[in-house]
């Protein structure tokens, strides 16, 4: 005769349903909904459009050292592979979290040998024992309440936000890299302004040597050319030292020794990028630090459906399926096998305001985190029009400085003249040749800001704003659908 099990005696409309509430299940707390931000509607500053767009633009500057560079600096870098490293961790957390919605098997095997006391149990025939055991267990805890849904889409979002974590450290890292070659740059340049006037002005001190010897100009003109000439030759050594300092700085970046650094002789890299056209909200799924925000705000929200769990049963279920016997060579026989099912439901009463505190913190956290997610939006586009303005006024000063060079150097030539036809003396030769040299470094040191200005754009805007599509994490802003 058959005789039917309990899904026999159920109609079929209470199967689907009770399926689909082991399936769904009521999940608690709020989806996540991304906050509404005021986002500015242009930026104060804007750059020329007329130039050429480049995916990486610093390749516009067509240096094989500077591309080698960046390239070690992502091999080698020990802060990214802190950053990487963090990643794998809050993956395998999300796939640890993920795994307490999937049942738990296992195995256990033993075996026992025994004797019985005879003083305790008299008359037995055989006071010893033996037991082997074979055991198969499962265990799987039923999500009605959403709370390992909820945990898992924190985990998801923590991972997300880690990523963006190690997104800003690389973009941190290029930016660095580039900076810090350009300082080099800039520091080559100042020495060879430095060196090219010290030349110049010895060749000076050996004519009016000869000048002196001939007895055509005084001592005192004599010692105000030497003075000059020392003046510009105590410049090399502090230029000298810095370019160390910065060579040595470079090389720990890109993950390397302190060392030399190989690097271009080109004086005055001429390079302006165009800034994107659009909206500056575009920024919202460009920047690392702002996608990490927003993925935090995530995971705290979720959070608060996890913590609200608590306050409902936990429902569990237990199977145990083995084989048991006296002897190893019938372990395994039909006549052995044995089995167990155990249901639990477990849940609290009286916690003295725990839970309900556990659901404040979990509140109360995610308000920080919307607060610290507009926060960071706003620095974002306060990032981005400094360095605006930066490129802007960098741009404008080292203009002036050129246009002064160029001045300096064509009242040098009429100093000169003017001393050469006895209608001045030589120190308003001194004079302008000493502005002249100030001038020439302040427009070397004057290019390297303007192309430093230009990285710092490059980082305040999220990197390449050419064609670069916006993080994967910028999909997962939806939670778990709640009933």
């Amino acid at each position: 005769m058959h005789r039917g099990g309990l899904a026999d005696h159920l109609p079929k409309s209470a199967l689907v349903a009770f399926a689909a509430l082991l399936a769904g299940g009521c999940v608690q707390g709020p989806d996540y909904e991304k906050p509404v931000v005021s986002v500015p509607d242009a930026y104060r500053f804007q750059l020329p459009a007329d130039q050429v767009q480049n995916p990486s633009w610093w390749n516009a500057y067509a240096d094989p050292h500077l591309d080698a560079l960046v390239q070690e600096a992502l091999a080698s870098n020990r802060d990214l592979r802190i950053a990487s490293a963090r990643v794998d961790e809050f993956a395998a957390i999300l796939a640890g979290t993920r795994s307490q919605a999937f049942p738990q098997v296992g195995y256990g095997l033993s075996g026992n040998r025994s004797r019985a006391s005879e003083d305790l149990i008299p008359g037995i025939v055989d006071n010893k024992s033996t037991t082997f055991n074979s055991l198969l267990t499962a265990s799987w805890e039923i999500d009605l309440w959403g709370r390992i849904r909820r945990e898992t889409e924190a985990a998801r979002a923590n991972l997300l936000a880690t990523e963006e974590a190690r997104r800003g450290v690389t973009l941190t890292l290029i930016s660095s890299v580039i900076a810090g070659y350009i300082t080099l740059l800039d520091l080559d340049g100042q020495l060879r302004v430095a060196m090219a006037t010290a030349e110049g002005r010895k060749k000076s001190v050996d004519l009016f040597q000869m000048r002196l010897d001939a007895g055509w100009i005084s001592d005192f003109e004599m010692s105000q050319v030497r003075a000059e000439y020392e003046s510009a030759l105590q410049q090399i050594p502090g230029i000298r030292q810095a370019i160390a300092t910065q060579e040595h700085a470079l090389s720990v970046l890109v993950g390397r020794n302190p060392g030399a650094i190989e690097r271009s002789d080109e004086p005055d890299p001429r390079f302006t990028p165009t800034v994107p056209a659009g909206l500056p909200s575009d920024l919202l799924l460009r920047r690392p630090d702002i996608l990490q925000a927003e993925q935090q705000l995530i995971a705290s929200n979720a959070l608060i459906g996890a913590a609200r769990a608590l306050f409902f049963p936990r429902i569990s279920l237990t199977g145990l399926f083995g084989f048991a016997s006296g002897s190893l060579g019938n372990l395994f026989k039909g006549s052995s096998h044995t089995w167990s099912f155990t249901g639990d439901v477990a849940g609290p009463i009286y916690t003295g305001g725990g839970l309900t505190a556990a659901v404040d913190q979990a509140k109360a956290r995610r308000d920080q985190s919307l607060a610290n997610y507009e926060l960071v939006i706003q620095n974002a586009f306060r990032d981005v029009e400094d360095s605006l303005a930066d490129v802007r006024h960098s741009a404008e000063v080292r203009d002036i400085i050129r246009r002064r060079v160029e001045t300096l150097r064509r009242g040098v030539e009429l100093a000169n003249e003017r001393y050469e036809n006895g209608y001045s003396d030589y120190l308003e030769v001194l004079d302008t040749e000493r502005s002249l040299f100030n001038a020439e470094l302040q427009l070397a040191a004057a290019r390297g800001d303007y192309q430093r200005a230009l990285v710092s754009l490059y980082r305040a805007l999220g990197g390449d704003w050419t064609g670069v599509p916006p993080s994967a994490a910028t999909s997962a802003t939806g939670g778990a659908t709640g009933q």
